[in-house]
């Protein structure tokens, strides 16, 4: 098989015999076509063709006694050794190597003024050259004026993308083509239309749609690309996109860049041989005077837009922020970076810039300190004993353990050693909870909580998660609710005792709902009362007998009194209208699982369906499906709980 280097050298070789001729002698009605015929003749481009005039032509008059051109030409230089391969076009069709996508060679007529002329492009590729037949029939489609076959077959054969006159018409101006210019879209786009000339009449040129776009204010986002390419080759009737507005871009807004982990919640337990280790856990962000907390970078101003008649469309600019400070920062005086003013830890209170010192107990909170109140973190050493109270607006973190006593943090709240709260103790986060176990006690998260080795007769309730991971992390007696999710690797006991597991319902909304009921159930209770009281003095008064300035004035307190019972049950009732409401919409279907043993005795709550374990179950999840609780297979928890916090 004949390989693409051999057939180039072929073809090389055969340009180099044909070139031998060292002149020709051609004709033409401009000296323009005989040097265009002089290129085709010595297959050279025109701008490696010299020439003498050997008879100078003439148009004649009104056409009579023209004469033409008799022109000699020869390669430039006279040596044709100085050509290479790029000067020649040896493309046969085979695959670009550029990796352009095949086209087949393709002819473009044009009508001019001047005459008919022809381009033939080289296919790429794969493509198919073009023929002296298809090339015949294309200019056949525009025009009936006589052409030049030979020098068509010349044009084919050298396919070298550049237009040749190959005739001449009786150019009529009045049979131009017509052009029409729409400009839509809010002055943002123009449109060429354009219709075919008649007989006689040319093609568009270039500066003739430029002209038109500039009598028609078009000055702005000209397709001068597109436009070039519909003067090669017209499209008629077909609407052109030649001009598109640009779009104003909105400057950035102004923002505000923290020097420090904002989110309390970015930090992970990390599980050694099946427990969790809360040694190396610090969720204080120390900070030291004078230390840069955050930065503002300021807003831009944006990019104007235009109109393709060149209207300004203004950029909106960015909006500007500002950086919120609370206690112990600084602004510098140009308000960009705020600066901690004492040593301690950086805390977002809403949204002001805080730096809290840290309130540390070196040892345990007991008679030695009292009940603790700090606006800020508490770093508990030792343990908290029975009957003492520790409260923060930040985190709470006890390296020991807690016992009967309440533990209340805005933030997080770690115990290290667990808690063993006697049925009396009370640990509340507005964050999470991590402990190593909670036995006996009543825990509140406003996101999660996650213990090692179990939960123990708790009544435990998490806005988002109830995770227990450790060899021993078994739920086993109490009630343990969750918005999205429980999971434990057993749940339950041999012993059988009960075991309430809820999800899937917002348990704060159903908290709020009982105390609601229980409110109104008070208040229906005190009306009732109210009522009796009225109707007995009422009745006395139908009855003719004469009331005594006590039953008046007992009467018109009642009444105060009912007014003000009823209004407080309509607004209870209001309120527990939009709670069903909204916890009739919760969208959240929650699921329970046990990586281990599911015992008999635990009572599943999936939303509004129920459902009462008899018998054990082996390594399964309990989800929420068409009313009823569905029990799958079991699918362990996505929440990442080991540690792992910037500091």
């Amino acid at each position: 098989m004949v390989g693409m280097d051999e057939l180039k050298a072929y073809m090389q070789s055969q340009l180099q015999e044909d070139s031998k001729r060292s002149f020709v002698t051609v004709t033409g009605a401009t000296l323009e076509d005989a040097l265009q015929s002089a290129s085709i003749e010595l297959s050279l481009p025109l701008k490696k063709v010299e020439y003498e005039v050997l008879e100078k032509g003439s148009p004649g008059l009104v056409g009579f006694r023209r004469k033409n051109f008799v022109v000699m030409a020869y390669p430039a230089g006279g040596e044709l050794s100085e050509f290479k391969d790029g000067d020649f076009d040896l493309d046969m069709g085979f695959p670009s190597e550029s990796g352009e996508a095949s086209r087949d060679g393709e002819a473009n007529v044009r009508l001019q003024p001047e005459g008919v002329f022809l381009r033939v492009k080289p296919p790429v590729g794969e493509g198919t050259r073009l023929t002296e037949d298809e090339a015949m029939r294309r200019i056949r489609e525009r025009t009936d004026s006589r052409v030049d076959a030979a020098r068509v077959a010349q044009i084919v054969k050298r396919a070298d993308s550049e237009f040749v006159k190959i005739g001449e018409f009786e150019y009529d101006p009045s049979n131009d083509a017509m052009l029409q210019l729409s400009v839509s879209d809010g002055e943002m786009k123009a449109y060429l239309t354009a219709t075919p000339p008649g007989i006689g009449g040319a093609d568009p040129d270039f500066q003739t749609v430029m002209n038109l776009l500039q009598n028609n204010d078009v000055v702005h986002g000209i397709k001068e690309e597109a436009i070039q390419a519909f003067v090669e080759n017209p499209s008629y009737r077909e609407p052109m996109l030649v001009a598109e507005g640009t779009k104003p871009v909105d400057g950035q807004d102004a923002r505000i860049v923290m020097n420090f982990e904002t989110d309390s919640k970015n930090f992970k337990l990390k599980e050694i041989d099946g427990r969790v280790d809360f040694k190396e856990l610090n969720l204080v962000q120390n900070v030291v005077e004078g230390q840069v907390l955050a930065r503002k970078m300021p807003a831009d101003a944006g990019t104007d837009g235009s109109t393709v008649t060149g209207k300004v469309l203004p950029a909106k600019p960015g909006g500007d922020a500002r950086i919120d400070v609370g206690k112990n920062v600084r602004l510098s005086e140009d308000e960009r970076t705020a600066y901690a003013e004492i040593n301690g830890q950086v805390v977002m209170t809403g949204s002001k810039l805080n730096v809290e010192p840290v309130y540390v107990v070196n040892g345990d909170v007991s008679l030695k300190t009292g009940n603790i109140m700090f606006l800020g973190t508490v770093l508990v050493k030792g343990s908290v004993e029975d009957g003492f109270d520790v409260k923060a607006s930040g985190n709470i973190e006890v390296i020991g353990s807690v016992g009967k006593c309440n533990l209340d943090a805005e933030g997080d709240i770690i115990v290290h050693q667990g808690v063993n709260g006697k049925s009396a103790a009370l640990v509340r986060a507005g964050g999470s909870i991590y402990s190593k176990f909670i036995e006996n006690a009543t825990a509140e998260a406003g996101d999660r909580v996650v213990v090692s080795d179990g939960i123990i007769n708790a009544h435990v309730t998490a806005q988002r998660k109830v995770i227990c991971r450790g060899k021993r992390a078994s739920i086993v007696g109490g009630v343990v609710r969750a918005a999205e999710e429980i999971d434990a690797k057993a749940l339950g006991s041999v012993s059988g005792n009960e075991t309430i597991l809820e999800v899937g319902v917002d348990p704060k909304s159903k908290e709020r709902l009982s105390e609601l009921e229980e409110e109104k159930a008070v208040l229906t209770k005190q009306l009732e009362e109210v009522v009796l009281n009225m109707q007995t003095i009422e009745k006395l008064h139908k009855a003719r007998k004469k009331l005594t300035q006590d039953k008046i004035k007992v009467y018109n307190e009642q009444k105060q009194k009912r007014v003000g019972i009823t209004a407080d049950l309509r607004k209870v009732q209001r309120e527990i209208d939009e709670i069903q409401g909204y916890l009739s919409e919760l969208k959240t279907s929650g699921r329970i699982s046990a990586s281990a043993t599911v015992f008999a005795g635990v009572k599943i709550n999936v939303r509004d369906a129920n459902l009462n374990v008899k018998n054990e179950f082996k390594a399964v999840t309990f989800i929420w499906e068409a009313g009823v609780v569905k029990v799958t297979k079991y699918e362990e928890s996505d929440e990442d709980i080991s540690i792992s916090r910037k500091g």
